[in-house]
Formats: C-alpha cells, sequence, structure tokens
C-alpha cells in the first residue's frame, strides 16, 4: 500500500543492529507517518472539538500524543528527549503539532535501529512493573494506534475525510484494495 504523504521517508531508514530487528524502525517510520497523515486532515478550528463532555479535544489528543510519546522514550527506552517544556508547539495549530511529531520522530529512528537484542530484551521499569523494552515499544506502537482512531473518528463526526491507515476508507480506496468486509474475503487462505 502506498501512502500519499511520507513525512518520514522509509528510504532514510538506517540499518537495525540485527536484520531480526529492522522491523521495529520501519514500524516506527510508518505509523508516525499515518498519524501524521490523519492529522493533516484537521483543521485549526476543528481543535476544540470534544465528542463528548468528558472527552478530551482534538488538541487534547495530540497534546497526549506529544508528551506521552516522549515520556515512553525518555523515561521507559532510556532514549534521549528533549526537555519535556520543549515538546509541544509554541502556538497551538494543526500544521505546528504535525511538524512537532515528525521532529521528534527523526532522531528516534536512529536510536531503535541502534539497539541491539540486549538492549531490546534488558527489562525496565513500565510503571509499576518490569517489562522487556521490546514490549514498551509494541505497547507505544498500541497507544499511538488508539490516539490515532480518537482523531479518525473526530473527522468522521465533524464529517471530514478520513484517510486510510491500513486500508481503504469510506473516502478513499484505490485499484487493488480488498478489504476484508465479507465472509468469502475472510475465508480466503494461503498467498
Amino acid at each position: 500500500m502506498d501512502y500519499p504523504c511520507e513525512f518520514l521517508p522509509a528510504a532514510s531508514l538506517p540499518p537495525a543492529r540485527h536484520p531480526l530487528l529492522q522491523h521495529l524502525g520501519e514500524t516506527y517510520v510508518s505509523e508516525t507517518n499515518k498519524t501524521a497523515a490523519i492529522w493533516t486532515e484537521l483543521r485549526d478550528d476543528q481543535l476544540e472539538f470534544r465528542p463528548h463532555p468528558r472527552s478530551q479535544s482534538v488538541r487534547g489528543i495530540l497534546e497526549h500524543q506529544l508528551l506521552s510519546e516522549r515520556r515512553f522514550f525518555a523515561e521507559f527506552l532510556g532514549v534521549p528527549e528533549p526537555p519535556v517544556e520543549a515538546v509541544l508547539p509554541p502556538a497551538p495549530s494543526v500544521q505546528a503539532y504535525v511538524d512537532r511529531l515528525v521532529e521528534l520522530a527523526r532522531p528516534r529512528v536512529a536510536a531503535i535501529a541502534a539497539g541491539d537484542e540486549s538492549y531490546w530484551l534488558g527489562e525496565v521499569a513500565f510503571f509499576d512493573v518490569r517489562r522487556p523494552r521490546i514490549w514498551v515499544f509494541w505497547r507505544r506502537v498500541l497507544h499511538t494506534a488508539h490516539h490515532r482512531a480518537q482523531i479518525g473518528l473526530a473527522l468522521r463526526m465533524l464529517e471530514d475525510r478520513v484517510p486510510p491507515t491500513y486500508g481503504p476508507t469510506a473516502d478513499v480506496t484505490w485499484t487493488g484494495a480488498d478489504p476484508t468486509t465479507t465472509l468469502d474475503a475472510a475465508r480466503r487462505t494461503g498467498a
């Protein structure tokens, strides 16, 4: 699947120290690109939208994503990160949040590639438990996907376009797209 926007070029991804770990950097780049693509569908006048009074605003979700990703990489993975005060953009706009997401991700890609087996399998504190770094990394990916889905839902409620992330959407499809929405599609096996 080709995406129209590539904020972090896949070609710039450094090779992992161990080939088995290459998928970590590839996944992080891909997930960052998908998140940035979803965010770019927003408009500045939608940043305060909340689907329910007890829900976070769109702006709150974007800020949480930036801050929590910084915390995951700094505290739990031991990756050098900028000071917390430098994480959020000085002026809240959709483009500023997208730019900051991509800027913060760039050096993380190199750190991900630099980790060897002992680094990724080493246990670290994760809140009140200990987990291998690779487990924490995948938890981060899932956390990001969760918040990206929240923004996708907000876009749908705002009657705006929802771009593809893992396949076609009601708004965007292409020749060769084969979403599993029928029993026949779900029955398929093999390559």
